[in-house]
């Protein structure tokens, strides 16, 4: 419990109606889950403006409204804070309501188009098998010890960061682990000045639909390396073209580490099989149950990693040889008849890429067909790119859907189809159907990948969630 006066010093407050001294007993910036003594934070976002839900908060019983227009309707029982800045604000206030938690965690946290999600989890994983107290915030979920919280977004709300965080503190973790998302660093929902080492995995084209061009999306991934302190580590991966602009302006201490290019951490593949491969790092030969350039890449950043924590070469490349990949992120399943279906969540081109040039060079002569598709509401100049790079990389693609949200179903795939040279594709637009008729139709020389969804267990078809799981489907089809 805080006072409200407390909790708003350092604040620009504009102007303010009712009492500063109440109680404050929790705070939330969605009007449906505030009690008794919660602020609500009236946040304008680009969909939805919470000022909208101001009254809707009041009901749940919120006793203070912080916003940035205060209403004309005034309940002489509530209390009205106007802010300059509703972002600074809602992160300012979270971290002092949670008493400061990241400022307890040794954070890491991990940027980039692609790439997050993995580095996390091989990070957290890492971090388990040196003996250290770690937590973890993903976007498949968030881990506090034993406990799992299911995750909805890349990064949470400032609030619920830091009451995760705190919740860490209180149970004795030492560190958290997270993914940044430009969102994220955009928003405040982190700053790098809470940070201990900042990974840069890599950046092309994603969330123009935000950021509208692509030099503010670097710009917001470089803003998390700006705000680092000279106590803080930067580890970069030096192959993105990119990678010296990220970090022109950072006070930290800068590792890098490369596949193709000089740098201080080198590695490189010497073989690959269905089952992972057999690589090279800093001179040593170490196997890894993953496969795929682009994980020899998320690898290597926890092998950079576990030199700022000053372990042993060789305990460490034995470590990194235990790492498994996350659900949902080229997770295989193999039928009875020998093809083998592959669920990934690439829904970037350059990740889709990735993805199926890795399969390409372990697929042999098995025939590769690709399930596809592109989120409604969202970035639209990276459809014709996702069909232009399904058809390059696979010998036949199936277009279907994938989150279409608010946006017509049938505009979406036609987005797709525009990067098309030829006709080796076809449309279902039912995910499910698309699935189950791929399956029917494969014999021992296929490999099915369904990209876009991975470790995610619902499609968003307008406002509604509807259960849906690309692996479950799979299994059973496979039976």
């Amino acid at each position: 419990m805080k006072k409200l006066r407390n909790l708003l010093e350092g604040i620009e407050v504009i102007s303010y109606i009712g009492n500063l001294d109440i109680d404050i007993l929790g705070l939330s910036a969605n009007s449906k889950v505030t009690e008794e003594g919660y602020v609500f934070f009236a946040v304008k976002g680009n969909d939805l403006d919470g000022h909208e839900f101001i009254d809707g908060a009041i009901r749940n019983r919120s006793n203070c409204i912080i916003c940035s227009i205060i209403p004309k309707k005034i309940d002489p029982k509530i209390c009205y804070v106007k802010v300059k800045n509703m972002r600074t604000a809602i992160n300012k206030i979270s971290a002092k309501f949670y008493n400061y938690p990241s400022k307890k965690l040794r954070v890491i946290a991990v940027t980039g188009t692609n790439g997050k999600t993995s580095i996390v989890y091989f990070l957290y994983q890492f971090l388990l098998l040196i003996n250290k107290k770690a937590g973890m915030l993903s976007t498949i979920e968030n881990k506090i010890k034993d406990k799992s919280i299911s995750s909805s977004l890349t990064t949470p709300d400032p609030i619920e960061i830091n009451k995760l965080m705190s919740e860490m503190v209180n149970t004795g973790m030492e560190y958290c682990v997270m993914e940044a998302s430009s969102h994220a660093i955009d928003q405040i929902r982190i700053s790098g000045s809470d940070v201990y080492v900042a990974i840069f995995s890599n950046i092309s084209h994603d969330h123009l639909d935000y950021h509208k061009t692509f030099l503010n999306y670097i710009n917001t991934k470089k803003k998390l390396f700006d705000e680092l302190s000279k106590n803080s580590f930067s580890i970069i991966n030096n192959d993105d073209k990119r990678a010296d602009y990220i970090i022109q302006n950072s006070k930290s201490k800068i590792i890098n580490y490369s596949v193709k290019s000089i740098s201080e951490n080198k590695a490189k593949i010497i073989e690959k099989t269905v089952e992972g491969m057999l690589v090279e790092i800093d001179d040593h030969k170490v196997s890894l149950g993953v496969i795929g350039e682009f994980n020899l890449y998320n690898i290597l950043s926890v092998y950079v990693f576990s030199k700022i924590l000053k372990i042993d070469k060789i305990e460490s490349l034995k470590i990194l040889s235990k790492l498994k990949p996350p659900r949902g992120r080229l997770e295989f399943i193999k039928s009875s008849n020998g093809s083998i279906g592959i669920v990934d969540y690439a829904h970037t081109p350059d990740a889709l890429k990735n993805v199926l040039i890795t399969l390409g060079d372990i697929k042999g002569d098995n025939k590769l067909i690709s399930i596809i598709g592109a989120g409604g509401d969202r970035d639209k100049k990276k459809r014709p790119e996702m069909g232009r790079v399904a058809e390059e990389y696979s010998d036949f693609v199936i277009i279907t859907s994938d989150n279409p949200r608010n946006e017509n179903q049938n505009d979406i795939i036609d987005d797709i189809t525009k990067g098309f040279k030829y006709d080796n594709y076809k449309v279902e637009i039912d995910r499910k159907k698309a699935i189950t008729n791929a399956c029917n139709n494969l014999d021992n020389k296929s490999i099915l990948l369904v990209a876009g969804k991975g470790h995610e267990d619902y499609q968003i078809i307008g406002e509604d969630y509807i259960p849906h799981n690309d692996m479950e489907i799979l299994k059973n089809e496979f039976k």
